[in-house]
């Protein structure tokens, strides 16, 4: 029978590095890097040969393997794994790298700085303060060469190769017999009795003043120059001295060296420090501490070392989402840890938390996710963004909140270009097509009609075609002038994307509209406008060759490189209405009024002035808002200029910006005429945009109806005639309700885009109705008195207690 016997190495779980060792430690053991066989994932692999006639060494290496095994603390190097043959010992730790090739490697990138050494030293004390307060064990090694740093920047302590206990149960301290090693030992020593020391720790407290001398000065060369602090800080200078001097009994405890370090204006007494102190005891902390712990982290992140934000603060950030309930305030530390991330590593981290983040129902959540949305969208790929991101993001566009749906507008110029067809041309268009109709915010209304310019090279030629003419126009008839402004100027910067029959029949009829608008800054916009479209179809029509060059894009798919136009008015629009919107918000918590009273817009001089409309008697609300808050608000944000061959567009807070001052030189009546006024909203236009909501179809948006004449002096409604019934009809007059709907404000209300009901006409004839109603209930009071005075006067008063007999 065969027995074969099996190597223990070869079967270890780990595998040292082909690169060449890194060294170590004085001393036996040999320092390798390594991995995990079956992860792949870092180690160090500290390795000892055993050698025949070394038997002590072997002992030491033994102590050591076992020590390391034994002690558990976050400063003493980890142990993950071991192996002990005949031939070799293998410790396998962390990854680490030797105390001196980290600060040789930093030096040449610039040197560490004094908080990096502050929490480094930090560590090392508390690791002494652990051995010998708590374990009464003295590690009788301290030097550089038994301090390692992992990748986080956290400093371990090694080197447990000649530990002994401080109760004399184990024996004496072992021999060293390495020079190297016994440079560090206090005088002392010296005589070889250990009658003078006083206290367990002060020959390791000897020892790290030694270490603390080669930290900010380099190798020691001898223990004579101990004495000249050389590059250490003035404030750890004092608290030096003591551990370097001649009489071990004035060495302080390690935990009373740490309380000296840490008093105010001490070496260790910074933010760097007690960030790190906070975060090693965050599990128990109180979640008010954390809410405001994690408020304060992002101010300081600039000033922390890289490795140390990625390898600690990134890991807490995630588990302090995923299961300490912190809620929207990690996102802004955790996107500026982020930036230190290559590609791959935000994908496995940062990603999928982004992800559940879109989930959740939290509104100061949702509303930083979108505000700094910019920060991760490059990392997204389309089917996270279309399966997984996208069906969260649009609930904002329904909320009751005004800021959100802004922000949500705003995400879809970063979201659109990932977007699949479905989402974009048809689910995106949807809500596109009801904010601009019908919310009350003027604001988020010019936001959706600048971020449909932006995204218009994206959708489809077929949507392109059916959408962009619709709704620029729509927005021309907006009584919010800054919205008024962003539909010409959306006609100017997607000027490619139509043909020039669009242009001819439908742009321009719109454009030359605007130029009798009250406010100067929307007529000056669309006489650019028509300007630079008339020159476009002079063009073609002097040289018909270049009608194909002209509307190349017209039915080009969507490209991205297409929206160059667009780009340059798109921010500018966002980003200054935005501000506009917040003050809005602040200053009317609860949502705004809709623009009910808006100014009609008046003809310019040497035009007869048509006569006020009537506003509803049932409609109180005020739009002053609008006008008030345009004219200040908008003055400070900034302008950016929209570019369309080489031409100034303008922007839009310059504009706003003036819409009061304009309102007060084309009104003849101020003040007291505008309430009396309507806006000149178009009710076919409003009516092709619900039903493209419920049928899908934009294409007869840009149509306008010719106005209808008055009739004639003495023109009774349908409804004021007797067709023959006994009573007068209780329905109001169709034709009535369309002839007054002109006369009247079209209020845009925030319902839902699906709820696509024609009450408008009753809603907008509330006077003619009321008046019939009127009528109606003092002919039924007439009636019913009647009815009850004959029944009286037939059967006479009834009597108490008698059954009334049918």
């Amino acid at each position: 029978m065969w027995f074969f016997a099996r190597d223990p190495v070869r079967d270890f779980p780990f595998e040292l590095s082909p690169d060449p060792p890194e060294g170590g430690p004085p001393g036996p053991w040999v320092l390798h890097r390594g991995r995990k066989k079956a992860t792949g994932s870092p180690v160090s692999i500290f390795v000892y040969d055993v050698k025949p006639g070394a038997e002590e060494q072997t002992q030491v290496a033994k102590a050591a393997f076992k020590r390391l095994k034994t002690l558990r603390h976050p400063n003493i190097l980890a142990y993950i794994d071991g192996l002990e043959t005949d031939k070799c010992l293998h410790v396998v730790t962390e990854a680490v790298t030797p105390l001196g090739m980290y600060l040789k490697e930093r030096a040449e990138a610039g040197g560490l700085k004094d908080l990096e050494l502050s929490w480094g030293l930090h560590q090392i004390v508390k690791a002494l303060s652990f051995l010998v307060n708590d374990c009464s064990l003295i590690h009788n090694n301290v030097c550089m060469a038994a301090v390692f740093v992992d990748r986080a920047g956290e400093w371990k302590l090694g080197g447990l190769d000649y530990m002994y206990s401080a109760q004399g149960n184990g024996g004496g301290p072992p021999r060293k017999g390495v020079p190297e090693l016994e440079q560090y030992d206090p005088p002392e020593l010296a005589d070889g009795s250990g009658r003078a020391v006083r206290e367990k720790w002060s020959a390791d407290m000897w020892r790290l003043g030694c270490l603390i001398w080669e930290v900010f000065n380099g190798p020691l060369p001898r223990a004579a120059a101990l004495r000249n602090p050389g590059k250490i800080p003035k404030s750890l200078v004092p608290h030096y001295c003591e551990l370097v001097g001649a009489n071990p009994k004035v060495r302080p405890n390690p935990a009373r060296f740490l309380q000296n370090c840490r008093a105010p204006g001490g070496f260790m007494n910074n933010r760097f420090v007690e960030t790190n102190l906070f975060l090693e005891e965050i599990q128990i902390k109180e979640p008010a501490e954390k809410q405001k712990f994690f408020q304060e982290l992002s101010k300081s992140l600039d000033s922390f070392p890289e490795d140390f934000c990625r390898h600690k603060v990134l890991p807490q950030l995630l588990t302090a989402f995923e299961f300490g309930n912190a809620g929207a305030v990690v996102l802004t530390p955790l996107f500026k840890v982020g930036k230190f991330l290559n590609a791959e590593e935000y994908q496995q981290k940062i990603i999928p938390v982004v992800v559940k983040m879109f989930s959740s129902t939290d509104r100061a959540m949702r509303i930083r996710l979108l505000q700094q949305m910019e920060q991760f969208i490059q990392y997204l790929d389309e089917p996270t963004v279309n399966t997984q991101i996208f069906p969260h993001v649009v609930h904002g566009f329904l909320d009751t909140n005004p800021a959100i749906r802004e922000q949500t507008v705003k995400s879809m110029l970063l979201l659109a270009p990932k977007l699949n067809e479905a989402n974009l041309n048809v689910e995106l268009m949807k809500h596109f097509a009801r904010l601009q109709a019908k919310d009350e915010q003027g604001p988020i209304r010019c936001n959706t009609t600048v971020c449909l310019g932006k995204i218009g090279s994206y959708l489809s030629a077929s949507t392109r075609h059916r959408v962009l003419t619709s709704a620029f126009s729509r927005a021309t008839k907006d009584p919010f002038a800054p919205s008024r402004v962003a539909g010409v100027l959306g006609f100017a910067a997607t000027h490619n994307l139509y043909s020039m029959n669009d242009c001819a029949h439908k742009i321009l009829p719109v454009l030359c509209g605007l130029t009798v608008d009250p406010e100067k800054s929307v007529r000056d916009q669309a006489f650019k406008a028509i300007r630079s479209f008339l020159s476009k179809l002079e063009s073609v029509s002097e040289d018909p060759t270049q009608l194909a060059e002209v509307e190349k894009d017209v039915h080009a798919a969507s490209s991205p490189g297409m929206g160059g136009a667009a780009a340059s008015w798109a921010g500018w629009a966002v980003t200054g209405v935005s501000s506009l919107t917040s003050k809005l918000i602040r200053a009317h918590p609860a949502a705004a009024p809709a623009e009910t009273n808006v100014p009609q817009r008046p003809t310019p001089e040497g035009l007869p002035a048509p006569a006020p409309a009537v506003v509803p008697a049932t409609s109180t609300t005020s739009g002053h808002w609008e006008t008030q808050e345009e004219g200040t608000d908008t003055a400070e944000d900034s302008s950016v200029a929209d570019r369309w061959d080489d031409e100034d567009w303008g922007s839009l807070e310059q504009e706003a910006e003036s819409v009061l001052a304009q309102q007060e030189d084309w009104s003849t009546g101020g003040r007291a005429s505008r309430a009396g006024q309507t806006s000149n909203l178009d009710p076919k236009s409003e009516s092709d945009w619900s039903s493209w909501e419920a049928e899908g179809s934009w294409e007869q948006g840009w149509q306008e109806p010719s106005p209808p004449e008055p009739p004639p002096e003495g023109t009774r409604l349908a409804s004021e005639y007797n067709w023959g019934g006994s009573e007068p009809s209780d329905k109001g007059d169709p034709f009535a309700a369309v002839s007054s709907r002109r006369e009247t404000s079209a209020q845009p209300r925030p319902d839902s885009w699906g709820d696509d009901n024609w009450e408008g006409l009753e809603t907008e004839s509330r006077q003619g109705k009321a008046e019939l109603a009127r009528k109606k209930r003092e002919e039924r009071r007439r009636e019913m008195e009647a009815k009850r005075a004959e029944k009286k006067a037939a059967k006479g008063p009834m009597k108490l207690g008698t059954r009334k007999l049918d």
